[in-house]
C-alpha cells in the first residue's frame, strides 16, 4: 500500500491541504504532512479515513469538538471535513504534526523507569482533563503518545464519550480493555491502555496473558518498583483498577523539583494556542465545563518533560525521528567569546578555560531548534568552580544535565580579593553542537 500512498504524494484535500510527504498508514487510515496556512504552521498532519455514509457526520462533529479542547497534553486538531481522492470519499482531520511518537523509539531500546514515570505524569494529566469532562481517549497505545515541540502529548483524533460502543471504531486489539465489547470506553479502559503500554514501554514487549481470560502475566525483569501499580491496571476487574490520584501515587510521580520556562524560541507554540478553555456541545449536547487552573499547571508539567523520553540514549547513535532534515557531523563548535557586561575587565580575561559539553550525534539528531540552558557558578579565590546550580534548564533535562557537568570544569582567573564569585554560564544546544559564553558577571 506505501506504493499506492505515495503516488498521491502532490495532491491538494480539498484545495487547501497539499499532500507533501506521506508519513504512515493503519488497516483504516494514511497520514500525510501537509500545512495548515489558516494560522501560518508550515507542518502538519492530515489524516485521511475512508468516509462511512452512516458514520461521517457523526466522526466529523466528534472532531471539531474535540478541536475546542484545550489541554497542553492533547494533540491539536485545526480543522475536519468530507472530501475525495482518487474518486472515493473520505473524512480528512488537519492537527499537529509530531516530531517522534513512543513506537518509534520502542523500535530501538526502552525506556528508563525515570523515562517512564516522565511519560505517565503528563498523561494522566490528559486523561485527567478528558474524564473531567466525561470523555475517553480510548486509544491508548504507543502510536498515540506523541512529541510536539519537546512536548508530549496524546493523539486527540481518537477521544470519545465515555460509554460510547467501540464496535464500530476500530479492530479489537491487546490495548482495549476486556470489558469494551460490552460496556463500551470507560475511565477505566484508559487505565487498562496505560498499563499495557507502560509495560510495552519498560520492556519493548507487550505482557502475556491479554487475550486470555486470566490474570495478566508480567515479565520477572519488570521495573518492581511498577510491578503493583501495573498488575492493578490490568485487573480484568476494572471497579479493581486504579484511579489517577492512586497511580500517581503508585508511581511516585511527585510534581517536578524544578519549573522549566522556555522561551519562545526553545519551544515554540502554534498560533491561536490559548490557556482558556473553550468547549463545544459535543453530540448528546452536554455542556463540557474547563479548568484553567489545571490547564495552566499541566503546561508546565508537559515542558519540563519535553523531549526527554524520545531521545536514544547516549550511546545509542542512531536517533529516532521522522524527520528527514540532514545532521551535521560535528560534535562542537567554536564557543563565542564570553562576555562580561558589569565588571571592569572583559570576561575573555577572567575566563581560563570553557568547557564545552560533547553531544552524542544521536541526541544531537534529536533537536528541533535550540535548547538553551543556563547554569550559576560559585568560584573560589583560586578561580576553581566550587558548586553549580541550573537555573534555566531549557526544554530538556538531558541537556541540563551536560551542561551542569560542563560547568563544574570552567577555570576562572584568581582574584584573591575575593572570597567568592558568581557567574551565569549560558549554553545553547544546536543539531551542530554545543557553544557557550558568560552572560553576568560577579554578584
Amino acid at each position: 500500500m506505501t506504493d499506492i500512498w505515495t503516488k498521491w504524494e502532490s495532491l491538494v484535500v480539498n484545495g487547501a491541504f497539499p499532500l507533501r510527504r506521506f508519513l504512515g498508514s493503519s488497516d483504516h487510515s494514511v497520514v500525510f504532512l501537509t500545512e495548515y496556512t489558516a494560522l501560518n504552521i508550515p507542518d502538519a498532519a492530515i489524516k485521511l479515513i475512508p468516509a462511512d455514509p452512516a458514520l461521517a457526520d457523526a466522526q466529523i462533529s466528534q472532531w471539531r469538538a474535540v478541536a475546542t479542547l484545550c489541554d497542553p497534553n492533547l494533540i491539536r486538531i485545526f480543522e475536519a471535513g468530507h472530501c475525495e481522492l482518487g474518486g472515493y470519499p473520505f473524512l480528512f482531520v488537519v492537527m499537529e504534526w509530531a516530531d517522534q511518537t513512543l513506537a518509534q523509539v520502542l523500535a530501538h531500546r526502552a525506556l528508563t523507569p525515570d523515562e517512564v514515570r516522565d511519560l505517565v505524569r503528563p498523561s494522566l494529566g490528559a486523561l485527567a482533563f478528558l474524564h473531567r469532562h466525561k470523555l475517553v481517549h480510548g486509544a491508548l497505545k504507543p502510536q498515540n503518545f506523541l512529541v510536539v515541540s519537546d512536548q508530549l502529548k496524546l493523539a486527540s483524533d481518537n477521544v470519545r464519550r465515555a460509554g460510547e460502543s467501540v464496535a464500530s471504531i476500530t479492530k479489537p486489539s491487546l490495548y482495549d480493555a476486556p470489558e469494551a465489547r460490552d460496556v463500551g470506553l470507560s475511565a477505566a479502559g484508559d487505565i487498562w491502555g496505560l498499563g499495557i503500554t507502560i509495560v510495552e514501554a519498560l520492556t519493548q514487549t507487550p505482557p502475556a496473558g491479554v487475550e486470555r481470560a486470566q490474570s495478566v502475566d508480567l515479565l520477572p525483569t519488570l521495573a518492581p518498583e511498577f510491578a503493583d501499580a501495573l498488575r492493578r491496571c490490568l485487573s480484568r476487574d476494572p471497579a479493581s483498577r486504579p484511579g489517577i490520584p492512586d497511580l500517581e501515587a503508585a508511581m511516585n510521580l511527585a510534581p517536578p523539583a524544578f519549573v522549566i520556562s522556555a522561551s519562545p524560541s526553545d519551544a515554540p507554540q502554534a498560533p491561536g494556542r490559548g490557556r482558556s478553555e473553550h468547549i463545544r456541545k459535543l453530540p448528546d449536547r452536554r455542556t463540557l465545563i474547563g479548568a484553567a487552573i489545571a490547564v495552566a499547571f499541566l503546561a508546565l508539567v508537559a515542558a519540563w518533560t519535553g523531549k526527554r523520553l524520545f531521545r536514544t540514549q547516549p550511546s545509542v547513535q542512531q536517533a529516532v525521528s521522522n524527520t528527514s532534515e540532514p545532521s551535521h557531523q560535528q560534535a562542537t563548535r567554536p564557543a563565542t567569546a564570553p562576555q562580561n557586561t558589569n565588571a571592569p575587565a572583559p570576561a575573555s580575561s577572567a575566563v581560563l578555560h570553557q568547557e564545552i559539553p560533547i553531544v552524542p550525534r544521536g541526541a544531537r539528531d534529536s533537536i528541533r531548534g535550540r535548547i538553551k540552558v543556563t547554569v550559576r557558578v560559585a568560584v573560589d579565590r583560586s578561580g576553581h568552580v566550587v558548586s553549580e546550580t541550573v537555573e534555566h534548564p531549557g526544554a530538556n533535562r538531558y541537556f541540563a544535565r551536560l551542561a551542569g557537568a560542563a560547568a563544574r570544569k570552567w577555570q576562572f582567573a584568581p582574584d584573591a580579593n575575593a572570597a567568592s564569585r558568581v557567574w551565569l554560564l549560558r549554553f545553547e544546544f544546536t543539531r551542530a553542537g554545543a557553544t557557550a559564553h558568560t552572560d553576568a558577571t560577579r554578584s
